[in-house]
């Protein structure tokens, strides 16, 4: 192979794995709202030993299916109570992805160049922007991006290699593990490389009535999956569940977006971040020009018809995250590997010039920073940076001054691999900076580990506690909470408190409105404003303060 070898790409994605895992369950905690709402809503079931509805702040929750909280409450059972392994198991799902992505590539391109495909595809994946970015957070798009990779791979041992029952099983199996992982959006992933399977097959003789029959009975399999556990919780969470679950959660994002509600185009502007640094790197160009007859490889055709359709289904939906594209990805890593492999691209030394251009520019911007902000300090307070911003910063811009040195000694060569090595290093190390570099200083206003602390503190002498505002779980899982936390109006605090005078109201409060406020019980940074815990002292000292805001 003129890239890495097999061995050598393979020991780099698991190294590459491995470094961004361990940098983020040591420098980042878990992030509100959605990893700490996750994470709660499996210690709520598993606090409830109730394993049909999810809960979340006591309330059955429908936002998600529950195979996610199942892993966690299982991992659990066995390893004992802890968030190392919560958020452990969507990273897992991730690596398993970037295996099934390998196997993908030797069914589409079977022989030699399957087999470097497939050692190279991974690699392009984990080290993309796009990938990177969720590869260490607990979501579910991981575990979709798995499932569709199964439900892909039996498609193709259906119609390439001869496994028609096999593979169809598998596809179907693969939707209703996906409808539990996610819904039924595992359909936009692995209905359309089924649907039009004549466009990418090449020149087998199908009988294309049979294929059909077959693709929907694994339809029909996955469907039943999922309505195993769909149909008993919905009687068991309740009208208002049942409605939201069967079918609230599916059309209403489809058609009118309760949350997320975006344009048709939204996702356009966004490609080039999702696909960085490999859009910034010239020889994926190269690698994807189509031209010379490459639409006539059915490997090709397939991932374009996955990517393409994926893209154009998710931009007529009304609800809009990029982490919806992500099970996309592989796609794209496979086009980029196999054109790579195919020699498309001619090395030239200034390959990787823009990514490092990137974060050198990046490393000038930070060590310039402070000097700007000391000269113009009208642009200082606007800009209204916290006070851990600059906490690490010589760390920071050694660091991305560091790895920018180290790609650029990489990219000196004119060899494909050396330039791999330069992109990726750029990626990587703007990865580990941010999470090495940054979170530490800032853990405080995204760590609710101290605050839930308190709440616990409070639950177990005996005094209510309640959340002025949505309450979104974050504290539940953080501090082991045994009860629920009432969620109260701001203009509704002085009524709770006569009601609960040894109680303690939790809020978040802009930072200038607490400066000419009372005293709280307790405070910390959140997110750019500041998490507080009241108790009656206060409303007595200002009753005035505890009006809307």
């Amino acid at each position: 192979m003129p890239l890495l070898g097999s061995r050598p790409a393979h020991l780099a994605t698991a190294a590459l794995w491995l470094l961004l895992l361990v940098a983020a369950l040591i420098a980042r905690p878990l992030m509100p709202i959605d990893e700490t709402r996750y994470v709660t809503v499996a210690w709520e079931m598993h606090l409830a030993d109730h394993w049909l509805v999810p809960l979340l702040n006591g309330e059955p929750y429908h936002h998600k299916p529950p195979l996610l909280f199942w892993l966690i409450r299982l991992g659990w059972m066995v390893f004992g109570v802890s968030e190392t392994w919560a958020r452990l198991v969507a990273p897992l799902f991730g690596l398993g992805a970037l295996a099934l992505t390998g196997l993908l590539a030797r069914l589409l391109w079977p022989g030699e160049l399957g087999r470097d495909s497939s050692a190279l595809a991974p690699l392009l994946l984990l080290a993309g922007a796009w990938w990177m970015l969720f590869a260490t957070l607990t979501m579910f798009d991981l575990m979709m991006a798995f499932f569709a990779l199964a439900a892909w791979i039996g498609l193709t041992l259906a119609l390439h290699h001869g496994r028609r029952l096999g593979g169809l099983l598998l596809f179907g199996l693969a939707i209703g593990f996906g409808i539990l992982a996610k819904g039924p959006v595992i359909l936009v992933y692995a209905l359309p490389p089924a649907l039009f399977a004549p466009l990418w097959v090449g020149n087998l003789q199908i009988r294309w009535l049979g294929w059909y029959l077959g693709v929907l009975a694994g339809i029909v399999l996955g469907a039943a999956i999922g309505l195993a556990w769909a149909l008993p919780a919905a009687e068991a969470g309740g009208p208002a569940f049942k409605q939201a679950l069967l079918w609230g959660q599916t059309a209403g994002r489809m058609k009118d977006s309760f949350a997320h509600k975006k344009p048709f185009w939204w996702y356009l502007p966004l490609l080039p971040l999702l696909l960085a640094p490999w859009l910034f790197w010239r020889p994926t160009w190269h690698a994807l020009w189509l031209g010379n007859g490459a639409w006539r490889d059915a490997g090709l055709r397939f991932c374009l018809i996955v990517g393409l359709s994926g893209l154009v289904v998710f931009s007529a939906i009304s609800g809009k995250q990029p982490h919806y594209l992500l099970p996309l990805a592989p796609a794209f890593a496979l086009l980029l590997a196999h054109g790579l492999v195919m020699g498309r691209a001619i090395p030239r030394r200034l390959d990787a010039a823009l990514p490092i251009g990137f974060i050198l520019l990046l490393a000038v911007a930070a060590l310039a920073l402070p000097f700007i902000l000391q000269a113009r300090p009208v642009l200082a307070e606007r800009l209204d940076l916290p006070d851990w911003a600059l906490e690490q910063h010589a760390e920071v811009v050694l660091a991305l001054f560091g790895f920018a040195l180290l790609a650029i000694i990489l990219a000196r060569g004119t060899g494909l691999g050396r330039q791999l090595g330069a992109v990726i290093t750029v990626g990587a190390g703007l990865f580990l900076t941010v999470h090495l570099g940054v979170f530490p200083p800032a853990r405080l206003a995204y760590d609710g580990a101290p605050a839930a602390l308190q709440i616990k503190l409070a639950q177990d002498a005996g005094r209510p506690v309640a959340f002025a505002g949505d309450y979104h779980g974050e504290y539940q899982f953080l501090g082991r909470l045994a009860k629920p936390l009432p969620e109260i109006e701001y203009r509704d605090i002085p009524a709770w408190f006569a009601a609960n005078p040894t109680g303690l109201m939790v809020a978040r409060y802009r930072e200038e409105r607490l400066a000419v406020g009372p005293k709280p019980v307790y405070t910390q940074p959140k997110r750019g404003r500041i998490m507080v815990i009241w108790d009656k002292a206060a409303l007595d000292q200002r009753p005035d303060f505890f009006t809307p805001h």
